[in-house]
């Protein structure tokens, strides 16, 4: 038997260097002025406000927002279309939206990638999607962390995960505490399934239905692959617009981000007591994929309300009076927005559906 190396235990560090070589040319696409360089560091720098006058934050009581997340089994589809640049946007945007929802800024952006091997060109693609989703989102990926694990993973497995910093002033963050009986609910369009659910699209799409990813779906337009690597909509620069566009008043009281759980479950985790969200479930079109899923799987209305967010990956509940400019604001940036419900005086807090109209 011959010596034991760390290249016959499976990690190949000549390998390794090669692919570190790879992510510095990505990096410096995300940086803004509050990074500071910091060559072979073992952290990130960055600064909480502007280093000149002209760009000042001021902040007064600034309150650092926190956010993780994974992109979860859509992973799986990714490999088998062997496509890798597109799962870094859905990563960012699931944390990035998360910090939206309390009235956040996003200011950098971390990544955690793991591998049974190197693989210097699939971890290039991967970071090319994280850097991709981080400049929407107009944040820093300060850095990161690229993990060799043979034994944990089988060879074509990877992970992501994800873990974005914010901040807020603490007079402006967004709780829900302000929602008020007869404040108007929006929702924000998705670009489609997200990120989540995938572990029943997956069971439904190719264990039952038989189907490949290359198959053309004909009321999507689309291949199967194509429809659900869709990358997550990312809503920073629409809805940080919209509340720098009311600084001094406060309309936006409440923000959900619509994700695994669906509607209900996460727009009640903002309701404060007294008050309820009656949403009509008629109020916006549900995208073609979602009714392709459930016909596959013969998955009841219930079923599909509790894992997918149907068409709205955001939902604001604003001030009324402002709804409509809200709206407008929105459309014009380029995220289509419906006002799906209103909120009213009940002894128990929640949401739920009103009476269809069919």
């Amino acid at each position: 038997m011959g010596k034991v190396t760390y290249k016959s235990a499976g990690v190949d560090l000549d390998l390794y260097r090669q692919a570190m070589a790879r992510i510095p040319q990505l990096l410096e696409r995300t940086v803004t002025p509050r990074v500071i360089n910091l060559p072979f560091g073992f952290a990130g720098l960055f600064r909480l406000d502007f280093p000149w006058p002209l760009f000042a934050r001021n902040y007064k009581d600034p309150v650092l927002v926190a956010c993780t997340d994974g992109v979860g089994t859509k992973l799986k589809v990714a490999a088998m279309m062997g496509i890798f640049n597109t799962v870094g946007i859905d990563l960012v945007a699931m944390s990035v939206n998360d910090a939206l929802c309390c009235g956040a800024e996003p200011l950098f952006f971390l990544d955690y990638v793991a591998m049974p091997k190197d693989d210097p060109p699939l971890l290039e693609k991967l970071l090319e999607g994280i850097v991709n989703g981080c400049r929407e989102a107009d944040c820093a990926l300060l850095g990161g962390e690229t993990a060799i694990l043979p034994d944990m993973y089988q060879p074509g497995d990877f992970d992501l995960a994800g873990f974005c910093v914010g901040v807020a002033e603490a007079r402006a963050i967004i709780t829900g505490q302000a929602i008020t009986p007869g404040d108007a609910v929006l929702g924000l369009a998705s670009s489609g399934l997200h990120s989540n659910g995938f572990s029943l699209v997956r069971k439904t799409v190719f264990d039952l239905a038989g189907l490949r990813v290359t198959d053309h779906v004909p009321e999507l337009g689309t291949t199967v692959g194509e429809a659900l690597l869709v990358p997550t909509r990312i809503y920073v620069r629409p809805i940080r617009s919209v509340l720098r566009y009311y600084r001094v008043k406060s309309v936006v009281h409440g923000i959900a981000h619509i994700t695994g759980g669906g509607i209900r479950e996460n727009l009640a985790r903002i309701v404060p007591p007294g008050v309820r969200i009656v949403i009509d479930r008629d109020a916006w079109p549900v995208p073609p994929i979602f009714r392709w899923i459930q016909k596959l799987g013969e998955t009841d209305d219930a079923e599909m309300e509790n894992v997918f967010n149907l068409g709205l990956g955001m939902i604001l509940v604003v001030s009324d009076y402002y709804a409509a400019s809200i709206r407008k604001q929105l459309e014009d940036l380029g995220v289509p927005c419906w006002q799906i419900g209103r909120a009213e005086a009940a002894d128990e807090s929640g949401v739920v559906w009103a009476q269809s109209s069919a």
